[in-house]
């Protein structure tokens, strides 16, 4: 799915220009690619983010009142993942194949998870190999046939028309497992063994040659 961004040219570069840009509303960034020169822009803080948080890929970029097909590549967030701080876009030819990261997207409820099962999603993206113009939002992955113990892998996913993946075939992309049940410590018994006796020996209050000889 395509979209429109409208950019500027930024007039400043530097840490503290983008500060200021920030400040006022926008998110700097960078459309380069496609043997042609990087160009610093910047953008509505609003449209982007908005964007961004789609899972689109494929974005018309419009620039000077020219319009270029670009993909996102990268995006940097503060570290609390609220205010998007850069972003930058490749250049493409609708025609060209790209490889990009594309997520997988699980779709409804898996029987084995009702039994008491739980559902493993180790697998969150695969890279794909596909026109730029038609990378997919999203790989679907249906689980509501999914018992306990029965797994799904990258072989198996339906992909597509024109799209390849890269993954190993074997790799899992999500499963129902049988929860594991950790037994519970025995409690120790009351009454443990009796601690030893300590048995004292009383001293003699009379040495050996101590006693006075009686009285005739």
């Amino acid at each position: 799915m395509e979209t429109k961004l409208v950019a500027q040219r930024r007039p400043k570069l530097g840490t503290s220009e983008n500060r200021r840009l920030r400040a006022k509303g926008f998110v700097p960034g960078n459309v380069y690619g496609h043997k042609q020169d990087n160009v610093a822009v910047l953008f509505p803080a609003n449209e982007v983010t908005a964007f961004v948080k789609t899972t689109h890929r494929v974005v018309e970029i419009e620039l000077d009142g020219k319009v270029e097909t670009t993909i996102l590549r990268e995006t940097q967030w503060d570290p609390f993942h609220t205010l998007q701080q850069h972003v930058d876009f490749l250049r493409v030819d609708p025609n060209e194949r790209v490889t990009v990261d594309v997520e997988i997207i699980l779709k409804g409820t898996a029987p084995g998870v009702l039994a008491g099962g739980l559902l493993d999603h180790p697998l969150h993206k695969v890279s794909v190999d596909c026109l730029a113009v038609k990378i997919p939002d999203g790989i679907i992955v249906k689980v509501q046939s999914l018992q306990i113990g029965q797994v799904i892998h990258v072989k198996e996913l339906e992909l597509p028309e024109g799209v390849t993946v890269h993954n190993n075939p074997d790799a899992i992309v999500v499963r129902v497992i049988q929860p594991v049940v950790i037994a519970e410590p025995t409690p120790i018994e009351a009454g443990g063994p009796a601690e030893p006796e300590v048995i004292k020996k009383e001293k003699k209050v009379a040495e050996e040659g101590d006693e006075k000889p009686a009285k005739k």
